[in-house]
């Protein structure tokens, strides 16, 4: 078997993904490595459940609440900061431990990437312009005049995806598909690395995200988001669609009572991780699937590490 160069962790939220590469960092004296889209905001340390301090004092932890959250970290950006992470740990000689639920973040890693070129901020600020000023609605007639193959794929009220083929277009010339055709060359080679998918019981997983929602509000969560909203952010940002955010962003405008908010929070975590369960059912089928409880010993056996 191939020497491993790399670890990759994912899972549905509330898996325990965080706890097996802490426990496996242990084991091989690995670094931790972020591989969710959330977590790298540092403003959302309690409602995205990052590593605490103590997590992170047991073992070196990367890419976690670097990006502040004004920034929309794309998946390119976040994988330029992977490159740098994976490069450092390998010059101290520990394991990279990839950890997360960004299904985009890892097909890139594996599958690469298209190689689009930074879209200027002006152009950025133009769209989201207009996109305030005339709908989405308006946004999607003129992405289908001007790029019809775009248009089409894209349904018309995705208010990410349209704003952001009309900027590639703007700043490029040429339709976001064109860029998609010729990427970046994969990260990490799939025959180098152990990748697992931990698939607990849908009902424990239920009953974990519950609770972690109401472990999270303890905690702070709504004083977390209270200090999100203040900054005024442009809503569209990824991070004021974090999960939990929204529901408790209606709470601090008095539309939701907080029990309401944290039922809304919970709901939309569960419905997520549904569709984290067939997102990599379908797209990554290089990831062994594991039970929670079996997948150290699963990752020590094919690493060759001593329990």
């Amino acid at each position: 078997m191939t020497v491993a160069t790399a670890v990759l962790i994912a899972g549905p939220t509330a898996s325990g993904k965080s706890v097996l590469a802490l426990e496996l960092a242990r084991a091989t004296d690995g670094v931790v490595i972020n591989a969710d889209s959330m977590q790298v905001y540092r403003d959302l340390r309690v409602i995205t459940a990052r590593p605490s301090v103590a997590d992170e004092a047991v073992a070196p932890h990367r890419l976690y609440g670097h990006v502040d959250a004004a920034t929309n970290c794309s998946v390119g950006i976040w994988l330029a900061d992977m490159r740098g992470a994976i490069a450092t740990a390998r010059e101290e000689d520990r394991l990279p431990i990839l950890v997360g639920g960004t299904g985009l973040y890892f097909k890139a890693l594996l599958r690469g990437l298209s190689a689009i070129p930074p879209v200027p901020q002006e152009i950025r600020d133009a769209v989201r312009t207009r996109l305030e000023r005339d709908g989405i609605e308006a946004l999607h007639r003129e992405l289908c005049r001007r790029d019809p193959v775009a248009g089409t794929r894209l349904k018309p009220r995705d208010r990410a995806r349209i704003p952001r083929a009309l900027e590639v277009l703007e700043a490029t010339g040429r339709p976001i598909g064109d860029w998609h055709a010729h990427g970046l060359p994969p990260l990490l080679q799939v025959s180098e690395v152990r990748a697992v998918f931990l698939a607990p019981d849908r009902a424990e997983l239920h009953q974990r995200i519950d609770w972690r929602f109401t472990r999270m509000l303890e905690e702070g969560a709504l004083d977390e988001v209270e200090a999100l909203a203040a900054r005024k952010l442009d809503p569209i940002l990824p991070a004021m669609k974090a999960l939990g955010v929204p529901p408790l962003l209606r709470h601090l405008r008095g539309e939701l009572s907080l029990d309401e908010a944290a039922t809304a929070g919970a709901a939309e975590t569960r419905q997520y991780a549904k569709r984290q369960f067939t997102w990599f059912r379908h797209q990554l089928s290089e990831f062994d699937w594991l039970a929670p409880q079996d997948a150290l010993a699963h990752l020590q056996r094919s690493l060759g590490v001593h329990a």
